[in-house]
């Protein structure tokens, strides 16, 4: 494991094979750790092809399962769930506001428009509402990736590429073809659903792709110094 970057050897095969695979597919044009418009995400590999009508493919790497599915929640069902929460709090919020009056703040002139402090609270139920707050709001902020990069259409195919023994068929995200390692090549296991993304994201794209080569080319040279 390289001391700097924190990557497995595994993983950075996974990428290597990716590109591989990408190339022979048509995808001729590609890099690795390429920041993806529009996502706010860094993609594992992302490759293009060539030409007015080329397509582009973005690749996400995964070698251990735990890795796979902190980016494999759904943002919606995380988002209602979270937004139900907020209402739960501010519910449980107003009970215990009129149960314990003691814990007015004062710092307004009007009772109504008082703030609460709940700091010295001992409520169990409480402080594990609070809990699931702060999770939920982690999950949709970090552990959404594939959902959102379908959804924002980011390339015109997602192709998830996986070790063999780390996932169940029903863990694989919608829409996302799934390769799997097999000796040293991957073998296609589902299919990608096409997606439309923009002429100005494929553009977007194809210059992240340019600027990740860059940086790649850039760290060697400075490495051999």
């Amino acid at each position: 494991m390289s001391a700097k970057s924190n990557e497995t050897d595994a993983h950075r095969r996974l990428k290597s094979l990716a590109l591989d695979w990408a190339r022979a597919a048509g995808w001729r044009i590609g890099a690795a750790e390429v920041r993806v418009p529009r996502s706010g995400y860094r993609a594992d590999v992302v490759a293009m092809g060539r030409g007015r009508q080329a397509t582009s493919v973005v690749f996400e790497c995964k070698q251990a399962r735990a890795d796979l599915l902190k980016d494999a929640h759904d943002d919606q069902a995380t988002e209602r769930k979270l937004q139900g929460a907020l209402r739960r709090r501010k519910k449980l919020e107003t009970l215990l506001g009129e149960h314990r009056p003691d814990l007015r703040r004062g710092e307004s002139l009007f009772a109504e428009f008082d703030a609460w402090d709940f700091g010295e609270l001992e409520h169990k139920n409480y402080y594990d509402l609070l809990n699931e707050i702060v999770m939920l709001q982690r999950r949709l902020v970090d552990g959404a990736k594939f959902a959102k990069m379908l959804r924002y259409q980011c390339a015109d195919f997602l192709y998830l590429v996986v070790e063999d023994d780390i996932y169940a068929e029903a863990e694989i995200p919608a829409g996302w073809g799934l390769l799997v390692r097999v000796d040293e090549g991957l073998e296609l296991r589902r299919k990608p659903a096409r997606l439309q993304p923009a002429a100005e994201q494929r553009r977007a794209l194809l210059e992240a792709i340019a600027a990740a080569g860059t940086s790649a080319v850039r760290k060697s040279l400075r490495a051999r110094d």
